[in-house]
């Protein structure tokens, strides 16, 4: 059978996506980028915001266009918040809720009468990750979220925290590694919480992988500021934990961040950039903001604007308030006027954008490895256009010559400005560092 997967959302819903991929290709199906060539669809659905629920429905209905003829099954929170109104979209023909995700493909077989395949089965891995024009993995360390913020929905669709033991994921970055994998990242609701339900705590999974792996990077999700300690930081010296934090601070105000729930203040949250800063000096910070969150007035928002600029961000993810029914705050009284939602993000989006060049304008005239992505078509010199990552997460473009493939490589390049765009840097091939495997 021909499976094509989708996702929208988080980095979470990708790594249930790359499990599904090896899981379907080790019983002698084939994985396929197109929905138009598929058998099965699978949609894995995000209903963090408005919009998200919004292109989960809008997604839906495109894939079923695209193929009418494909089974389609639907998951992930969207499908679990709202499981009644997924079912009654055109086209959908079954839904998984996030609890039975583990399954999914059990159920896939049971409800489709697809058959199992051995004999055709290639090894499960990297084979499909690359199918799916993916260079590094999302590995799936964790789910569920013990607190409650107050403006978010995830906590509900997801549940109670579960933790993966150390060797399956040992295991896992292992086998991706073997197939040619060079970077994995941790990914969880919370994955600073890993660990709450074996007595461990991530920096125990961290040493571990870095122990029993050759992975030659080790990059780390989304981290909620309060779960950071001092073992933490000193892990951050090993040079294949890549230095980049994203932090999600939601507002510099602690006034708004005492009525969202969240467990840092801003003074908190500095010191520890401070200390991140301190311990690695090359190290990117970036940030999630929510902007326009209920009562917030035009003097929360200024001090909040004040300390993410002393902050200087390597990037933003910005969001416009926007009530989630279910949540504490979607009842909260002093809902912000759009209008004004509206020229906040714009405020804060010039200082994102003036952070960022920044930010990049820092490491102008050095030298990174950079892990390289899939290159551009040809030029008619034979040339291409490769973009990639430096350890620190900063975007590069470079120009191979022709006949040299830089995908899925390590090579290091000298960073020689910044692009036109603002969004990324250019750089200058050096050498090889790994070629992989």
């Amino acid at each position: 059978m021909r499976i094509n997967l989708k996702s929208l959302g988080c980095r979470l819903n990708e790594a249930e996506l790359e499990t599904w991929a090896r899981q379907f290709q080790s019983e002698g199906h084939r994985i396929v980028q197109q929905a138009a060539d598929a058998d099965l669809i699978v949609l894995n659905s995000c209903a963090v915001t408005n919009d998200a629920v919004r292109k989960s429905k809008h997604l839906i209905r495109r894939t079923h266009r695209e193929n009418p003829y494909a089974k389609l099954m639907v998951t992930g929170c969207y499908a679990s918040l709202n499981p009644e109104d997924t079912k009654a979209v055109l086209g959908v023909d079954f839904v998984v809720a996030n609890p039975d995700k583990s399954k999914l493909v059990e159920i896939a077989k049971e409800n489709f009468d697809f058959p199992t395949m051995p004999a055709l089965a290639t090894e499960p891995g990297a084979a499909s990750l690359f199918a799916r024009g993916r260079q590094r993995a999302f590995v799936k360390a964790q789910d569920g979220c013990r607190y409650r913020c107050t403006f978010c929905i995830v906590t509900l669709a997801r549940g109670a925290e579960t933790s993966r033991g150390i060797a399956e994921i040992v295991g896992e970055i292992n086998a991706l590694h073997d197939e040619g994998v060079q970077e994995a990242i941790l990914t969880g609701v919370h994955l600073g919480g890993w660990g709450s339900d074996l007595g461990l705590r991530l920096e125990d999974l961290i040493s571990a992988i870095l122990e029993s792996t050759a992975i030659p990077r080790l990059r780390l999700g989304s981290l909620e500021p309060w779960e950071l300690s001092e073992r933490f930081f000193a892990l951050l010296q090993n040079a294949r934990l890549m230095p980049h934090l994203h932090l999600p601070l939601q507002s510099g105000a602690d006034t708004v961040l005492r009525r969202m729930a969240r467990r840092c203040k801003t003074a908190e949250f500095s010191q520890l950039t401070s200390l991140a800063r301190q311990v690695c000096p090359d190290i990117n910070i970036t940030t999630d903001i929510i902007v326009g969150f209920p009562g917030e007035t035009e003097d929360e928002w200024q001090e909040s604007l004040n300390f993410i600029a002393e902050q200087g961000f390597g990037h933003i993810h910005l969001f416009g308030y926007s009530a989630r029914p279910g949540t504490k705050a979607a009842n909260l009284p002093e809902q912000v006027p759009a209008a004004t939602i509206k020229s906040r993000v714009q405020q804060l989006h010039r200082l994102a954008s003036l952070q960022k060049k920044a930010t990049l304008a820092r490491f102008v005239g050095r030298e990174f490895p950079v892990l390289w992505e899939e290159g551009s078509a040809p030029q008619a010199d034979g040339s291409r256009t490769f973009p990639g990552y430096t350890p620190n997460y900063l975007r590069v473009e470079t120009t191979a010559e022709a006949g040299l493939d830089l995908c899925r490589r390590i090579a290091t390049a000298r960073l020689t400005g910044i692009a036109e765009s603002g969004d990324c840097l250019l750089g200058e091939l050096q050498r090889f560092f790994n070629k992989g495997k």
